[in-house]
């Protein structure tokens, strides 16, 4: 009987700090480089990163609109876990990838998407921070944890980020 290789890497992007966020793309990048499959489940706090930037008028409760307030609205509002010094962090961050022509995390996003990263919404934490689905970037998958279990349990690597 012939052994059987799981070729799938799932990611579960909890956090929507940049240096987080760089990370867990520029791994699924590279594992759908190497012929994997690749798939990052967007939960809670990494919701954050899928928001697109500009306000959309949408029905929302008081308690929404204020969470809709508070968080960053997509990849370019994200600070960095550590050092951010009040923004200065981050802008140096941002700085040094330019000049070193690293890929910014725009573009990271939009190259996973392209090369076939499957990207899953959690709905349930779209539901708990009043996070409407026009208010996220298109090419989605909305689900649950069962979803994610499922590719998970087809996976020989999860990751936590």
């Amino acid at each position: 009987m012939e052994k059987e290789t799981k070729t799938n890497k799932t990611l579960i992007m909890f956090s929507n700090d940049l240096d987080k966020a760089l990370a867990g793309f520029n791994i699924a990048i590279g594992a759908v480089s190497m012929g994997f499959n690749a798939t990052i489940f967007f939960t809670f706090w990494g919701i954050n990163i899928l928001r697109k930037e500009n306000f959309l008028p949408c029905k929302k409760g008081i308690t929404d609109k204020i969470f809709a307030l508070l968080m960053p609205r997509g990849p370019d509002k994200l600070i960095l876990s550590k050092m951010h010094m009040m923004g200065m962090g981050t802008w140096m961050m941002k700085r040094v990838m330019k000049n070193k022509q690293v890929a910014m995390l725009p573009e990271l996003i939009k190259l996973a998407q392209d090369s076939g990263v499957k990207f899953i919404a959690c709905q349930m934490s779209m539901d708990m921070m009043g996070i409407k689905r026009e208010e996220l970037i298109s090419g989605l998958d909305y689900s649950g944890v069962a979803k994610y279990l499922e590719e998970a349990g087809k996976a020989d690597v999860n990751l936590f980020i």
